[in-house]
């Protein structure tokens, strides 16, 4: 049979203790989940802000399904684009202090009709090693020269900046989000000024969530739409809906609609997401406090973990991956963590290198600091049994 070599490829990811599973969930998102009839505490969602689930965006999206009805119908430039699109698209570009934004249906589909739109194969493109697996794909389908660097390293950047010709485009994540560290984005602004370069941000983990005001990584660094051209930005996390967005100059936006293949060739996403989304962006910009709290949480675990003696990635952010090495032990770890009560997720290669497979926990501002506690308590338990 011509696919019988797969079950090999599967067994074979098994014995290194890659194979994926998926856990079915009864429940809404939020800190507490039903899973196989059990309440579970969840550390792995990236619900960062507790907005999934919250009253005023469920109650929007009703309210939106009566008026627009569920699907959307068609893509963005045949008959898709509601009112609330549009609504929704003028308060981001305004919320991020950009020219105007633009709606896509995914984050991964964003990056990709992004990084293709900009870049054709006498061009060159400059990603960070560390980057998300869709600004990979992006850079990689763009057919555009392409050109890795290591994690923060502005003098290799540089170096490989020099030697390029035709149009350059650098592109990093904002919050890595399998080590929870944030992009060197001030020196990045300086060194595509400096060699005549675009300069693209995802900033899917940081959006919503770090900054005084919830901008992401562009407002803690105190970057303009001039120095940080190009800033995308997802709506499933921080903002607990779904979606995205790239955010930009008029002239950047009009490009997109006319040549980001993945914008034109898909349906948009439901209006009734987009008038949930406006409800989450009103929350996120008036609860400062949902910032507040993800900070002192991390910051206690953080404190925690190194009196435990685990050994945390250099994250300031609401993600704490605790390293943990070998693949098989990770998956053993979470294993054990959810018969105590606690799901978190064990990344195995390739979503890290190999040899640096870790737990990753998130947190989320509906958190209690006990909770913090009796996940360390577990951890210390199941540590001490292994």
């Amino acid at each position: 049979m011509a696919l019988s070599h797969l079950a090999d490829n599967l067994e074979a990811l098994a014995e290194q203790g890659l194979y994926r599973s998926r856990r079915v969930i009864a429940s809404p998102q939020g800190i507490k989940l039903n899973i196989d009839g059990k309440s579970i505490v969840n550390f792995c969602s990236n619900d960062y802000l507790g907005l999934a689930n919250h009253p005023k965006v469920v109650q929007a999206f009703k309210a939106a399904v009566d008026v627009y009805g569920v699907g959307s119908g068609s893509a963005h430039l045949i008959c898709g684009h509601s009112i609330a699109h549009h609504a929704l698209e003028e308060e981001l570009a305004d919320f991020t202090g950009r020219d105007r934004a633009l709606l896509f249906s995914t984050g991964y589909m964003a990056n990709i009709g992004v990084i293709a739109a900009l870049l054709g194969r006498s061009d060159s493109v400059f990603e960070d090693r560390l980057n998300h697996a869709s600004l990979l794909d992006g850079g990689l389908m763009s057919g555009a020269r392409f050109k890795r660097y290591g994690h923060g390293n502005m003098s290799e950047l540089s170096a490989k900046l020099d030697n390029a010709t035709g149009n350059k485009l650098i592109v990093t994540d904002g919050v890595f989000s399998m080590d929870g560290d944030f992009a060197p984005l001030d020196k990045l602004a300086v060194t595509a000024k400096q060699h005549d370069a675009w300069l693209m941000v995802d900033d899917a983990h940081g959006f919503g969530v770090i900054g005084e005001h919830g901008g992401g990584i562009v407002e803690h660094y105190g970057l303009s739409q001039d120095e940080v051209p190009i800033l995308m930005g997802t709506l499933g996390k921080g903002f607990g809906t779904f979606g995205a967005f790239v955010a930009g100059s008029e002239l950047l936006i009009e490009t997109l609609i006319q040549k980001a293949r993945t914008y034109i060739y898909t349906t948009a996403l439901p209006a009734a997401v987009a008038e949930a989304t406006r409800a989450s962006l009103k929350i996120v910009i008036a609860e400062t406090w949902r910032r507040d709290k993800l900070q002192k949480l991390a910051e206690r675990f953080s404190l925690g973990a190194a009196q435990l003696g685990l050994t945390l990635m250099h994250s300031v952010s609401a993600i704490q991956p605790v390293l943990i090495g070998d693949s098989q032990r990770a998956v053993n770890l979470s294993h054990e963590l959810l018969k105590a009560g606690f799901l978190v997720s064990a990344i195995r290669p390739p979503t890290v290198p190999q040899g640096s497979a870790r737990l990753r926990v998130t947190f989320s501002a509906l958190h209690e600091e006990q909770q913090v506690d009796q996940l360390l308590d577990a951890l210390e338990k199941i540590l001490l049994s292994a």
